[in-house]
């Protein structure tokens, strides 16, 4: 008994020296751990894009990474820093035009409009509702939104070199891990094996595909949504077309929708007469504004094998607990979760024909 005590006694110090270690390495690195996060989720992503655009470019890696920065500059960099950018300096503009939106009025739908497969009749109805009660409780049902979006820009104004900052220096850890790709994952692994052996791997093999998924959801579907919203806005005669649509995808990335770009622009169309071009948007809107619903989890699913559930509501609760980042982390953590449990069931599933009878016995 008096053998154990040392044991002890080492054990709990070896056990708190560890704690103080990993605390002590996330406080140094807690500047970074924003970047290092998105960057891992960058990577992770677009890993098998990479590893083709090796294989074009005669196998050299470095090729690959400097035209994977290059990419991750034009496609994440150089739009949301725009877009950050434009939005801020126009957000008194915007609060000015808000009020005399509420002026604005609305005809009433064409009949070619209820003739539309599928949605006509809910488009007709609802446009009709617009047109008897005018514009102003549409916005009232926006309002909430629109104001937390402008509040949220408006804290960014002060704080916007830093997050020129963190974007930079997220595609700059992203071109490390691009180049050092297979040593991390296998440290990853690694480390996984260590803790559970296979089903650890397992896990961490899930997990990207878990971040695959949402990445080609969200990404994919913003992506649409706002091509689609600023081709409506170009034929439509609005100006700005070109920096409206990258405000759109930012806002669509950020799960806000393209609505609360396009709304303003039929609002605007209305207000200098040109109803036509106005009903059209209106339309467009309508259509483009519903896209996410069956396209993001079509494509999440497409990605990840996990149940629809499961990363739908990964994405939105990560979302409400965690912002931007949690649109990834969200998924990951559910789905390891989900996978541990699975593991941990095993064969104790009950057969499909075991259930029957004790539901008749129930019944009975």
């Amino acid at each position: 008994m008096q053998a154990a005590r040392p044991e002890v006694t080492r054990t709990l110090l070896a056990v708190m020296t560890i704690s103080l270690l990993i605390v002590g390495s996330l406080w140094v690195l807690r500047p970074f751990l924003g970047a290092l996060i998105w960057a891992t989720m960058i990577v992770v992503a677009t890993w098998p894009l990479m590893t083709a655009l090796q294989q074009r470019l005669w196998g050299k890696r470095s090729l690959a990474t400097a035209v994977m920065v290059c990419a991750l500059l034009l496609v994440l960099f150089v739009p949301l820093t725009i877009a950050i950018t434009t939005v801020v300096s126009n957000a008194d503009k915007v609060a000015v035009l808000v009020p005399k939106l509420q002026e604005a009025t609305v005809p009433e739908p064409p009949a070619w409009v209820a003739g539309l497969p599928m949605v006509g009749n809910k488009i007709a109805g609802f446009w009709h509702g617009v047109a008897v009660n005018g514009v102003a409780p549409l916005l009232a049902n926006v309002k909430p939104y629109a104001g937390d979006a402008l509040k949220w820009l408006a804290s960014q104004a002060g704080g916007l070199g830093m997050v020129v900052i963190q974007f930079l220096l997220t595609v700059a850890v992203a071109g490390i891990l691009y180049s050092t790709g297979e040593s991390a994952a296998r440290g990853v692994r690694g480390f996984a094996r260590r803790l559970s052996g296979e089903q650890g791997d397992r896990v961490v093999i899930l997990a990207g595909q878990a971040i695959r998924g949402v990445a080609l959801g969200i990404v994919v579907t913003a992506l649409v949504q706002s091509t689609l919203g600023g081709l409506g806005l170009l034929i439509t005669g609005v100006p700005f077309a070109a920096v409206l649509t990258a405000v759109m995808f930012m806002f669509c990335l950020a799960q806000l929708g393209p609505v609360l770009v396009l709304l303003p622009a039929v609002g605007w169309l209305f207000w200098s007469g040109d109803n036509t071009m106005g009903s059209v948007l209106l339309v467009w809107t309508l259509v483009v504004g519903s896209l996410d619903n069956f396209l993001r989890p079509w494509l999440i699913k497409k990605g990840a094998d996990l149940p629809l559930l499961l990363i739908f509501s990964g994405v939105i609760g990560g979302l409400l607990g965690f912002g931007m980042i949690g649109l990834f982390i969200g998924p990951v953590v559910l789905a390891v979760t989900y996978t541990l449990l699975d593991a941990w069931i095993g064969d104790a599933w009950p057969a499909a024909d075991e259930a029957q009878p004790a539901a008749e016995t129930k019944q009975a």
